[in-house]
């Protein structure tokens, strides 16, 4: 017990000699557990989804649709249907009529923007902000002027969106409803119970009626307790009585009445885990790299230790209780950084539309402690490797390696190196046969792997590189090239330890940005050309209207008219076993006189039969499921109903992203707005394209939110939703840099700051600050190319195959990414380089080499 005392003692005492090395592992270990933190708050929220209900806030229970598909083959999961499902009319009645139910209210939502000056009002991020004037009762809605909406063409106003039109009540106003510019007087102004941000617009029952998308269904119900009846075993009494249904309390209301909460778990899932994967990774590298260095560093003090008496175990418990007292301190301080960094990576998400503002943030104390376990495990592993090493060696063999430290890395880190590069081919091979929309997920581990085997091979490389490539930079960089090189070929093991982040750095960086770009494009252009146009009319005012439908296709010169409708789906019976990934559903009108709007390949059948409840398949996913022409299906729509269809056609679309083709009318009935977002238009034989696009767009111009553009306009509209799912990729990319960035920073400044005895020794031998600056910067070059040149052959592993598996050669993005990623690597390497290089050359020659250190 006292030897253990002692060696704690001694271990805690001798921190404040090590101020450089002990702020680098501090530094390290702090920011990883504040990203780990992070990402575990970040994977408490996807599964709690905390959204605060609003205009639902005073109705107890919230009754909705089914809350999601459940998977054929796997019961226990649900995926988030990508549209509102509602409930009929008729189960209105079944809910009030549960015992404890004191009065059950149906809301039903429909598209209503504000008008102003002729321009939708902006802002909010749903435009399904028309209720009927009894769901007014679901927010606490109280008439603070005026009164309630009785007769058709009135509505009343919340307090802020009358405030925004400039209008009281007995005061017109222009709304866009159903699609359509209309006029109505304001019958009142309603203030909310609590603040509500999304704009209330109440109409008359007869109106709410006339207006919504889904005759015979409403969107969810309200359900108020009796008195004296507990919310919570009301809806289970709901739930057991009502199947079929959600039933919703609590926080958990908010997902029922903001669309984007349900679809926002998988995003953010997708988001906590692979980020939290690649930080694990990287912590561990960078961790172990930067604790590896300092007891490197303190080599000959070890050795001393051991000639002196130290046991083997004394030595390994001494490094361990340092590193784990520095390693503790930054996980306690970590809590702190992951609570601000969690927050920030959160509002970054939403700022980007990764996840919509209404949901919050939740980072409850079990996300700190899974943050701060997980740091501590990893500190502690990469500490008691570290130590191991010291404390095995002999004292004269750890005094000779303290001088010339050997570059060989042990048969362990060689084996394990071995498993790491095979593990990186095998993944890059296996990407290639992959479908292109799964591939990413497959080949993006690759970069980790390939970092790890570098990592682990480090020293080794770095003297292959000094001994292989010495002379070529030599002839570059001059004489003073000729010390760098020695310092890069003997202090191999401290230049690998810089080598890791860099390496991890540059592989993360290109390989995620460019396997994202490119499976971007290739998905984009699977899109776009499943799809012909010369003009393409969107709308972001709730959708076009049957009236303006009727408009753009007796505008002269239109030829072919389909509205183009978009959604997810799966193919229930036979099931397609898509599971989360559920097919995209397109809707367009039949193939007519004029042709049609589908540019795919028809294989088998015709599109002229696309009409009532039919469905053109994908060859692909016909020939998986042994599907041919004539046989039913049964689909599970985008608001989950069920809908049994007929294969009418066999088109040859791409395997990877491929659509299942429904009549227009079939899908859109089946959609949250009940509208057509855009209007395919083809010119008639002989018309200009250009004249018609001229022509619509002059036409547009009453129809408030409508634009009109080229054939162009219907990539340019995929890619901005593609752009949202890219940000995730970008996101993970930027903070994995960051990290292993400022890990390089810290690795640079120890080795650097630890030299000043030898830059000393040689001022005293005649070389100037200059000279041994420029050393410095060589020997950084030589450092951040070769990372650079590592992290591009480790990128490659991840961009080629995902490249081949989309059915191209060359992978696709700018190539500023690339140049930024190169300056980025020189630009971490050389400031800090002089920076520490000031430090370390403060003192006098003499001075230096008095000082203890290499």
């Amino acid at each position: 017990m006292n030897s253990r005392r002692v060696v704690l003692g001694l271990a805690l005492s001798s921190l404040k000699f090590r101020a450089a090395a002990s702020l680098a592992s501090f530094v390290a270990i702090l920011i990883g557990c504040g990203l780990l933190i992070a990402c575990a708050g970040l994977f408490e929220t996807a599964i709690v989804l905390p959204a605060s209900p609003q205009r639902l806030a005073s109705a107890p229970v919230v009754v909705g649709g089914s809350a999601g598909f459940k998977l054929p083959d796997e019961e226990s999961q649900v995926v988030p249907y990508a549209e509102r499902a509602g409930l009929p009319e008729d189960q209105v009645a079944k809910i009030a009529a549960v015992p404890g139910v004191q009065r059950a209210v149906p809301d039903v939502a429909f598209a209503a923007v504000l008008l102003r000056d002729g321009a939708p009002e902006s802002g909010s991020s749903s435009v399904l902000n028309g209720h009927g004037w009894d769901s007014a009762a679901l927010g606490g809605y109280t008439l603070r002027e005026g009164g309630p909406p009785r007769l058709p063409g009135q509505v009343v106003l919340d307090p802020a969106t009358a405030s925004a039109a400039g209008v009281g009540a007995g005061g017109p106003v222009e709304l866009v409803v159903d699609g359509q510019k209309q006029g109505f007087t304001v019958s009142g102004i309603a203030e909310p119970a609590q603040t509500v941000q999304a704009p209330a617009f109440f109409f008359s029952g007869g109106d709410a009626q006339r207006f919504s998308p889904h005759q015979g269904r409403v969107g969810l119900v309200g359900v108020f307790p009796a008195e004296g009846v507990d919310a919570g075993e009301l809806a289970g009494r709901i739930a057991d009585q009502v199947p079929g249904v959600s039933v919703l309390t609590g926080d958990d209301r908010g997902a029922a009445e903001f669309l984007g909460v349900d679809a926002s778990q998988l995003p953010l899932i997708l988001l906590a885990a692979v980020f939290g994967g690649m930080v694990l990774v990287v912590m561990a590298l960078v961790v172990s790299a930067t604790i590896s260095l300092t007891v490197r560093q303190r080599q000959q003090e070890l050795a001393l230790l051991r000639a002196t008496g130290a046991t083997p175990k004394q030595v390994h418990r001494m490094v361990l209780a340092e590193t784990m007292a520095v390693g503790a301190l930054a996980a306690v301080c970590g809590a702190f950084l992951g609570h601000l960094i969690g927050h920030r990576i959160f509002a970054t998400s939403e700022s980007i539309g990764i996840v919509p503002r209404e949901l919050a943030f939740r980072q409850d104390v079990i996300a700190f402690a899974a943050g701060i376990v997980a740091t501590l495990a990893i500190t502690y592993g990469a500490a008691w490797f570290a130590a191991l090493a010291a404390s095995r060696a002999r004292p004269i063999q750890a005094l000779a390696e303290a001088a010339i430290p050997s570059a060989k890395v042990n048969p362990l880190r060689r084996t394990g190196a071995l498993v790491f590069a095979a593990a990186t081919v095998l993944l890059a091979l296996t990407t290639v046969f992959m479908p292109a929309d799964t591939a990413s997920a497959i080949g993006g581990p690759a970069v980790l792997t390939g970092a790890i085997a570098v990592a682990l091979l480090g020293p080794e490389i770095m003297a292959y590189v000094a001994d292989r490539f010495g002379p070529f930079i030599r002839r570059i960089a001059g004489r003073d090239a000729t010390l760098a090189v020695i310092n890069s070929r003997a202090r191999a093991v401290a230049f690998a330890a810089a080598l890791t982040p860099i390496t991890l750095a540059s592989a993360v960086a290109l390989g995620n940005v460019y396997s994202e770009t490119t499976a971007q494009k290739a998905q984009v252009a699977a899109y776009a050309d499943q799809l012909q146009a010369d003009a393409v009319v969107s709308t972001g005012a709730g959708g076009v209207s049957p009236e303006q439908f009727a408009q753009i296709r007796a505008t002269p010169g239109v030829g072919t008219a389909s509205p183009l409708v978009t959604s997810s789906g799966w193919i229930e019976q036979p099931y397609d076993g898509n599971g989360s990934d559920p097919l995209r559903l397109l809707g367009v009108a039949a193939q007519d006189q004029g042709g049609t709007v589908l540019s795919t390949e028809v294989t088998s059948g015709s599109l002229k039969n696309l009409t009532g409840t039919a469905v053109a398949l994908p060859e692909s996913v016909a020939d998986d499921l042994d599907l041919k022409l004539g046989d039913k299906i049964t689909m599970r729509l985008g608001d989950g109903a069920q809908a049994q269809v007929a294969v009418v056609a066999l088109l040859d679309s791409p395997s990877s992203y491929a659509s299942m083709v429904l009549p227009a009318d079939l899908l859109t009935a089946h959609t949250t707005s009940g509208l057509p977002a855009q209007v395919l238009v083809k010119a008639a034989a002989g018309a200009d394209p250009d004249e018609l696009v001229a022509r619509l767009g002059d036409q547009a111009k009453a129809w408030p939110g409508a634009v009109v553009g080229g054939d162009d306009a219907l990539a340019r509209n995929f890619q901005a939703g593609a752009d949202v799912e890219a940000m995730i990729n970008y996101l993970l990319a930027v903070l994995a840099i960051a990290y292993a960035a400022i890990a390089a920073v810290n690795t640079l400044a120890v080795a650097v700051l630890s030299r000043r005895r030898e830059f000393g020794a040689q001022r005293l031998a005649g070389a100037d600050r200059g000279q041994v600056r420029r050393m410095l910067f060589i020997e950084g070059g030589i450092v951040a190319v070769t990372g650079l040149v590592l992290g591009i052959v480790i990128s490659l592993f991840t961009v080629l195959p995902m490249a081949i598996s989309t059915g191209e050669i060359i992978p696709s993005g700018p190539v500023w990414v690339f140049l930024g990623v190169v300056l980025a690597v020189f630009l971490i390497v050389w400031p800090v380089t002089a920076l520490s290089a000031r430090l370390a050359m403060r003192r006098s020659p003499i001075e230096a080499v008095t000082l203890p250190g290499q």
